[in-house]
């Protein structure tokens, strides 16, 4: 059976790593997270993943809380995206997945540097590529680096992995009676300014016609339903 879609960027947020604490590393989500990016390689996906980095630091926090000066603390973020990214490398290497690490910044002895060119050889060779570093830029989130890496790289939809089902009208687990969207428009999203991914990203997204597929990525299975074309989440084209 062929895949749905045939290359693919796994949107992943720090605190998907974390587990259930939102800081640091839970063994138990990483190796969830590799069995069900195991099945989706298996079945012949080409695989790219940006990773976040707020299990270990945030830089607009740093700026809230220790007045540290913004572009600073945005660049120690983008590092604590590349240590993400290293063990996820490693927790795949693991069960013989082929991986390349490419960062947006020069860190020459832990990962390449992004080329492009590069980057779709690796995924034609059906080498998962982790995207560390963001845009290697401060003051862009690493939802904006995941459209961009997969305009970059031709991916044919997004997928964000949460820990909610999808998209809300409001925060789900605060508000039962929160409103759940099978299917929007970018310009609504943008409209209502749904948290979700930042309204660069969304714009972006927008303007290239990039789908965008958010759904609970801690409920086994739901990824490789999502490649086959199931509907487990919410969708924004």
């Amino acid at each position: 059976m062929s895949p749905k879609y045939k290359r693919i960027l796994l949107k992943l947020s720090g605190q998907i790593i974390a587990g259930k604490k939102d800081v640091g590393f839970s063994k138990s989500a990483l190796f969830h997270l590799r069995k069900e990016i195991k099945d989706v390689y298996n079945l012949g996906c080409e695989i790219g993943i940006v990773i976040g980095g707020g299990n270990i630091f945030r830089g607009k926090e740093a700026v809230e809380k220790f007045d540290s000066e913004r572009v600073s603390a945005d660049y120690m973020g983008m590092l604590a995206t590349l240590i993400n990214a290293l063990l996820l490398q490693n927790i795949l290497e693991n069960e013989n997945l082929p991986t390349r690490v490419m960062s947006a910044i020069n860190v020459a002895e832990l990962a390449e540097p992004f080329i492009r060119r590069k980057a779709l050889r690796h995924l034609e060779k059906n080498r998962i590529v982790i995207f560390a570093c963001g845009t290697g830029n401060p003051f862009f989130t690493t939802d904006t680096a995941a459209v961009l890496k997969a305009i970059e790289t031709e991916a044919e939809i997004i997928l964000k992995g949460t820990k909610v089902k999808g998209i809300y009208d409001r925060d789900p687990k605060k508000f039962k009676n929160a409103k759940f969207f099978k299917k929007l428009a970018y310009s609504y999203v943008i409209e209502k300014r749904l948290k979700v991914m930042d309204t660069t990203a969304f714009s972006l997204a927008m303007e290239n016609n990039l789908p965008i597929f958010v759904f609970n990525i801690l409920k086994s299975g739901y990824l490789l339903k999502i490649v086959n074309g199931e509907n487990v989440g919410s969708i924004v084209s």
